[in-house]
């Protein structure tokens, strides 16, 4: 009996790991996109001898579970709340309030902070406590 070998050569490409490949590479570049910030404008910007570092304090108003308020540690009269805010903002552009108040007061306690701030017309922050 006698055998024939097949001499012929068939060319073949092995596609099999491609597919990873593939997808590797979307994965790569999707990371890379992600990290690029295309909105960034590079400037070369002048140099100065001296500098001013502009820094916003916010004031703070805390009010305390016996209903005492203080302004930046200051204890205030609440009568007298509106008109020492009034004079702390009145130099300040964009001046910010952190309100600081303890979770026994009532709401309406910090509704009429909240309104003393909206007619002055300045920002105000609550301040919380991050939870356990």
């Amino acid at each position: 009996m006698k055998l024939k070998r097949q001499r012929k050569f068939h060319a073949e490409v092995a596609t099999a790991s491609l597919n990873d490949i593939m997808f590797f590479l979307l994965l790569f570049f999707l990371i890379v996109s992600t990290l690029a910030n295309p909105n960034v404008i590079k400037l070369m910007l002048p140099s100065a001898s001296t500098s001013q570092q502009v820094q916003k304090q916010p004031i703070t108003v805390s009010i305390t579970k016996d209903k005492a308020y203080f302004i930046n540690r200051t204890p205030i009269a609440p009568p007298l709340l509106e008109a020492k805010l009034t004079e702390l903002i009145a130099n300040v552009p964009d001046a910010s309030v952190v309100l600081r108040a303890d979770n026994a007061i009532t709401i309406q306690d910090l509704v009429d902070v909240m309104s003393i701030c909206a007619r002055l017309k300045v920002k105000i922050v609550i301040a919380t406590e991050l939870a356990k």
